[in-house]
């Protein structure tokens, strides 16, 4: 089983989603399934059809938030600020560009134009257990490109 690594905070987004999925949406779908089968001939109901997509969407996303909950290792707040390590939030800075901060976090939780990257992304990759003061060369889809580590929190 593949661990998948969250946050404290991303841990509970999932079981928040997992409730909301589990009860009211489900119970939205079964009513919405209800009512089209009462309008009869089914090889023709759009509604019916629709709300059986709906429906295997809806338990896929529930298999799927299950399996993250079951498989979840939850990333610890590191003591050690020295090195930079899954949890880490790290200030970089490309040369001629301002300053940018991000935090490490599994794939799971990863959303770049938010400043959560993943430990195994390009960027992600290359900043892990280094230091402050580090030059880091790193090959994105871009190019290559050169940052220093100013800040490892």
């Amino acid at each position: 089983m593949p661990d998948i690594h969250l946050t404290a905070e991303g841990l509970a987004k999932i079981k928040v989603e997992l409730e909301e999925l589990k009860g009211p949406r489900r119970e939205e779908l079964a009513a919405r399934l209800r009512s089209a089968i009462q309008m009869g001939d089914l090889s023709e109901n759009a509604d019916y059809h629709k709300a059986k997509e709906d429906q295997a969407f809806l338990e896929g996303r529930i298999q799927e938030l299950e399996f993250m909950a079951r498989n979840a290792v939850v990333i610890e707040k590191s003591s050690n600020n020295d090195v930079v390590s899954i949890g880490s939030r790290v200030t970089i800075q490309e040369e001629d560009y301002p300053a940018e901060t991000y935090h490490l976090v599994g794939p799971a939780e990863a959303d770049p134009r938010n400043g959560r990257i993943s430990h195994e992304s390009p960027i992600g990759s290359a900043l892990m257990d280094r230091r402050v003061g580090d030059s880091v060369e790193v090959e994105t889809p871009a190019g290559k490109t050169n940052f220093k580590i100013l800040k490892i929190e």
